[in-house]
Formats: structure tokens, C-alpha cells, sequence
């Protein structure tokens, strides 16, 4: 028995790989016509041998759980990928390199002249009330003038196909390791696909991510001394970062194993001290160095802000860049755009409603039971509030919440995200899914082929956070014009 796609439906919705008619998309042709030919027992191997190289490989991440604490669980992966035509993919790329030289553009000057704030476009109460602006960064030139090196942007269709940002995220985003990982696994299932069909490759991100990084030395000319900063095994993305330090051959580092003297960082080794040159920290800003921010931090390095100020050592992605990693901020990207480059956005936003606005906030409560509430500054699906399906109490206690503190919280409408070909054992059934590509800027601004689809495996749900029952999909490019 083949797998089964009698009951697949699309009607209303945008599906990534079928038409409404059922018929695949013109860049999913082969990969439908091959699916529809494998046995039950044929699938069963593929998601067996998924299993097992994903296992073997030590992909994990981990979650947290009041009763049993911190949880290392496998990656959740479905093996059918989401496709798109390189064609269209261009525009996203185009789009997303438009966004982020805005995004650096806007937090370098918020940081000296401020023009964009005495010019009227965005609003200086917001930067007062802003939880991620550090007083501390202002005046500091970083190298190229650039904060955001990696960038992680989330892109969702709407259902009739148009892709839109959903945030950026822009102070230590995650999930590239699993886009990586995603792409081994796919071609140890299906290496004939990719020997058969125009896939764009991912595998020079590393090396990308390491030129982006050597770019940022203060010793130009020299083999630059690079090392990923990360809090520590319990956190939920340590895989991640152990995972790119190997790729790039880059030290992995916690705050312990360095060290600041004449404000020039070291590392501890057991041949004595190296200095480091570019630190990639996975370490949030508040913990980076107790001298500056929090006194009790045991994960930062005392003095490393001020090797950051002197220009001895180059942190990626710089303090102070989550001030535009802010859903408020979010809903201005499209004038920062037009200010800085004089440009039309050529990714929309989605339409957002800024609950500081007192005629948005209004209109936000009184129809909250079709608006998705977000607060401004958490991540991963926390804290955010499902109008459609809340109860009256949920909905409620949320109309306190923004009465009391509007600044802190944005509201958009309820899209119908698009969907994909899922296995739901050994039938096909959509599930909603976004997208992360990731952006890395320097001297040259590059995005991903694609990037990590995070997938909903939950029937129904719009949750895709692994952390919360969501899982992944390798994310094909494939250019139909190649010959």
C-alpha cells in the first residue's frame, strides 16, 4: 500500500507543494510523483533510518519541565520537505537583504545621531520605554557598522500565498544547526532527488558564517583567534552551539574560560593565554559582562565590554542590537526602509497594531477574540495570547495586561498559514508551517537557500515551536531553469 493522499485537501488554504486542484506546484512535480510510489514498508525504512541518523548524529534540543527539569529530546523532523521555485525565492532573498541593511542602518543610529527619532519616524517614547536599548552602547562605532551579523527572519504565507515577516529575530537567533542537520538527514533518505533535481545547496553556511566573523577582526592580516561563547549545556540551544563551533573549527567557550587584561580578551588553554580576536556570543546582553550589567552573572566576562569599547575584540552580534529585536519596533521596519534607503519594503509586514497607539489599542480590545496578542520582547510562543482559541477569561485577563502596560504589547491579525504534506503515519495531512532563513551581514550581505521550516505537527495547530510540539522540514530551493 502507497502512501495514502485520498483524504488531502487544500481548499482555502495556501499548500506549499499542491495546487486546490490537487495537482503538485510545478517545482514539487518530481518529489510528489516519487512519494506517490512508496509502500508502506518503504516509509517505514525512511522513517526508521531518519531516526537513526538523527539519533547518530546527536540532534537534540532540549526543553524544560517543573517536575523533571531540563530534557534533552531528539529533533523532531518530517522527511517530506517543503519546496519552492528558486524564482520566487529571489524576491524573498531580495527582500530579506533590503530588511536587515535597514535594521543595522536604524540601530547604528540609534546609538549616535538618533536622526530617524528627531525626524519624527519613530516615536521617542518607545525608544524610553525600550527594554533592549543598552545606554551603555551609545557612541561605540562597531566595525562596518554593523550590530546584527546574523539575523534569523520568520516568514509565514497567508492564504493566498503572499509571504510576510513575522519578526526578526536579531539578538541570538537559533535554529541553524537544524536546518544543517535537516539537509544531511535528507540526503542520506533520498541522495537520488538531489542527484536529479536543481536543490540549492546550504552546506557553505559555515563557512559563510566564519568569513562574516573573520571580517570583524581588530588584527586585520592575521589568522584571526574566533570562539563561540555559550552559557553552558543546560541551555536549549547548546547543540547549536557546540555544532557550529566544530563546522567553522572555532573554539567552544563558556564565560569561565576567558578573560579580560589591558582590555584585550584571552582564553584559558592549557598552553596558556591566546587572545581571541571575534567572539560569536550565544550569551544575552544582560549576562555578557558584570561590570556593565548584571553584577551576579557567572556566565559573561568581567571587562569584556569594555575590549568590546576599545575595539580589541569584536562581538557578534553586537550589545545592543536586540533595541529593533522588539515587536513594536517590528511594526516600523517598512518606514525604516523608506527613510534609510529611500526604497519601498518588498516583504510586507503583517498588518500589526501597536497597543501604545491609543486607537489601536482600542481596536485591539474590543476585537481581540480574532487577533493574535504578542508581548514585545519574548520569543518562542511564549506569552502571547490565540484570540480564536482563548476563552473569555484568557482574552480578558489579556485586555488587563495591555491596559496596564500598552507599550509592551502588538496585536495582528489571525492569518491562515499555509501548509504542507505531512506524515501522519503512513497518511499525508497538512500541517501549518513558517520559515526561518538566515541573514548574515559584513562586508557582504548573504542569506540561506531556504532555511529551517518549523512545522506544526499538531493537527490544527499554528504552534510551531519544538519546545511546544513543533517539528522541522528540510526546505528546498529548486531552480526549475537550470539545465
Amino acid at each position: 500500500m502507497a502512501i495514502r493522499w485520498g483524504s488531502y485537501k487544500v481548499k482555502n488554504l495556501y499548500d506549499e507543494l499542491l495546487r486546490a486542484t490537487g495537482r503538485p506546484r510545478p517545482a514539487a512535480q518530481a518529489l510528489c510523483s516519487y512519494l506517490r510510489t512508496l509502500k508502506d514498508n518503504e516509509i517505514e525504512e525512511y522513517k526508521v533510518a531518519a531516526e537513526s541518523a538523527i539519533h547518530v548524529m546527536g540532534v537534540t534540543f532540549t526543553v524544560y519541565n517543573e517536575e523533571e527539569g531540563s530534557i534533552d529530546r531528539a529533533w523532531p523532523f518530517d522527511m517530506i520537505p517543503r519546496i519552492i521555485d528558486r524564482r520566487e525565492w529571489l524576491q524573498v532573498e531580495a527582500g530579506l537583504k533590503q530588511r536587515v541593511q535597514a535594521l543595522n542602518l536604524f540601530i547604528d543610529d540609534l546609538y549616535h545621531q538618533q536622526r530617524i527619532v528627531k525626524d519624527g519616524v519613530f516615536p521617542a517614547e518607545l525608544l524610553e520605554d525600550s527594554k533592549n536599548f543598552r545606554p551603555e552602547c551609545v557612541g561605540v562605532d562597531a566595525p562596518l557598522d554593523i550590530w546584527a551579523h546574523i539575523c534569523g527572519s520568520d516568514l509565514v504565507r497567508d492564504k493566498d500565498g503572499t509571504f510576510y515577516v513575522l519578526e526578526d529575530n536579531l539578538r541570538v537567533p537559533s535554529g541553524v544547526s537544524y536546518m544543517l542537520e535537516n539537509r544531511l538527514v535528507m540526503k542520506r533518505l533520498f541522495p537520488e532527488m538531489f542527484e536529479q533535481n536543481n536543490i540549492l545547496p546550504l552546506d557553505d553556511y559555515p563557512s559563510q558564517l566564519y568569513d562574516t566573523l573573520a571580517a570583524l577582526s581588530p588584527r586585520p592580516g592575521d589568522q584571526p583567534e574566533i570562539v563561540v561563547l555559550t552559557p553552558g549545556i543546560y541551555n536549549s540551544a547548546y547543540f547549536e552551539h557546540a555544532y557550529l563551533a566544530q563546522q567553522m573549527g572555532a573554539e567552544l567557550v563558556e564565560g569561565s574560560d576567558l578573560t579580560v587584561e589591558n582590555d584585550v580578551v584571552y582564553m584559558r588553554t592549557i598552553e596558556g593565554l591566546t587572545r581571541v580576536d571575534v567572539i560569536y556570543r550565544r550569551v544575552d546582553d544582560l549576562f555578557l559582562d558584570p561590570e556593565v550589567f548584571n553584577p551576579d552573572s557567572l556566565l559573561g566576562v568581567p571587562g569584556l565590554m569594555r575590549a568590546w569599547k576599545s575595539g580589541k575584540v569584536a562581538l557578534a552580534n553586537a550589545p545592543g542590537a536586540g533595541v529593533a529585536d522588539d515587536k513594536v519596533v517590528y511594526a516600523f521596519v517598512p518606514e525604516m526602509i523608506k527613510y534609510y534607503l529611500d526604497q519601498d519594503a518588498i516583504l510586507p509586514n503583517v498588518p500589526t497594531y501597536k497597543c501604545v497607539n491609543k486607537l489601536e489599542r482600542q481596536h485591539v480590545i474590543e476585537h481581540i477574540h480574532t487577533m493574535v496578542v504578542k508581548p514585545a520582547n519574548e520569543s518562542g510562543g511564549y506569552g502571547m495570547l490565540i484570540g480564536p482559541q482563548a476563552s473569555k477569561d484568557e482574552r480578558e485577563k489579556f485586555v488587563r495586561l495591555i491596559r496596564r502596560d500598552p507599550r509592551n504589547y502588538v496585536a495582528q491579525p489571525m492569518l491562515t498559514l499555509s501548509t504542507a504534506p505531512t506524515l501522519a503515519d503512513y497518511r499525508v495531512e497538512p500541517r501549518h508551517l513558517d520559515l526561518r532563513p538566515f541573514i548574515l551581514s559584513g562586508e557582504q550581505i548573504s542569506v540561506t537557500n531556504g532555511g529551517l521550516t518549523r512545522v506544526a505537527l499538531r493537527k490544527g495547530s499554528t504552534v510551531v515551536n519544538s519546545s511546544q510540539g513543533g517539528g522541522s522540514k528540510d526546505t528546498w530551493i529548486v531552480d526549475m531553469e537550470a539545465t
